[in-house]
């Protein structure tokens, strides 16, 4: 698959941030950073938007997938709230972060600091049309748990 190529712009006031980078060779996201000017406390069971300080131009026919880093996840129950969020193609505001704490302890959110991963992907468009039966499939009606 090809690369695409996806414009960064770092909202004044953030320019001493990196713009988001693959961490390894194999990595499918690229990380993205706090962009706030105080440390900011996530209390257990809560929930904060945390802005990055970039805005993205995406080609179309491609989304970003805002998902948790597996690291804070794993150590400290951090989470994102809507994952994975997605940044539509023609989206051209501030990107951020919905955080939430599942974890014991307070969190500290610190200027800079690897808060979530950006993955893109392609998008199929569907053509939805109104029908007033559904062909039969095995699966049926069955719905949460159906299955086993």
């Amino acid at each position: 698959m090809k690369d695409i190529t996806v414009q960064v712009y770092k909202e004044p006031g953030f320019e001493d941030l990196p713009i988001p980078a693959y961490q390894s060779e194999g990595a499918a996201g690229v990380d993205l950073h706090a962009a706030v000017e105080s440390p900011v406390d996530l209390r257990p069971g809560e929930f904060k938007r945390v802005s990055t300080g970039i805005r993205i131009a995406i080609p179309e026919g491609f989304e970003g997938q805002v998902r948790p880093r597996s690291g804070l996840a794993g150590k400290h129950g951090i989470g994102v709230v809507n994952s994975p969020g997605t940044i539509d193609s023609d989206y051209r505001g501030t990107v951020g972060v919905i955080l939430i704490n599942l974890g014991s302890g307070i969190f500290r959110i610190t200027r800079g600091m690897r808060i979530a991963q950006l993955v893109f992907a392609p998008v199929q468009k569907a053509l939805l049309v109104s029908s007033q039966e559904l062909p039969e499939s095995k699966r049926n009606t069955g719905g949460f748990g159906s299955t086993g």
